[in-house]
């Protein structure tokens, strides 16, 4: 049997790209960390794959449909040591996001990534976009 306690869960974000801007998302729970930016997404569920994943994530967390590109940046090991981020860039195909589980949502452009304070795991990332942004 399994040790399910030692595997790492694969969590995903889409870095939702339009008109040269990222989407950010505002957390608003749980309090520790409320008020903090990170990319829409979540838990790969068993018999997912990383794309199908992110479909599911933006469409339960925004309401909205993407199509799923390139990982963007390198995996990022979770504080826990129990779980890797995996983002992907992605382009919305039907629907505009909407606020169902953020506090706020914006569309940064290269130079207005440093305005939010994003989730440290999602520092490295942000890291990686202004070329994709600009590309």
């Amino acid at each position: 049997m399994p040790n399910f306690s030692s595997e790492i869960r694969i969590i995903v974000g889409a870095a939702i790209i339009a008109d040269g801007r990222v989407l950010a998302c505002e957390r608003s729970e749980p309090p520790e960390v409320a008020g903090r930016w990170e990319f829409p997404g979540g838990k790969v569920e068993p018999g997912e794959t990383e794309p199908e994943a992110l479909v599911r994530e933006c469409e339960e967390e925004l309401g909205v449909l993407v199509e799923v590109g390139e990982r963007v940046g390198a995996d990022v090991l979770l504080g826990h040591g129990r779980a890797v981020l995996r983002v992907y860039a992605a382009s919305l195909v039907k629907g505009v996001p909407q606020l169902i589980e953020h506090a706020q949502l914006r569309w940064l452009a290269a130079d207005e990534l440093d305005s939010v304070p994003w989730l440290p795991a999602d520092a490295p990332i942000v890291a990686a976009l202004p070329e994709l942004l600009r590309g």
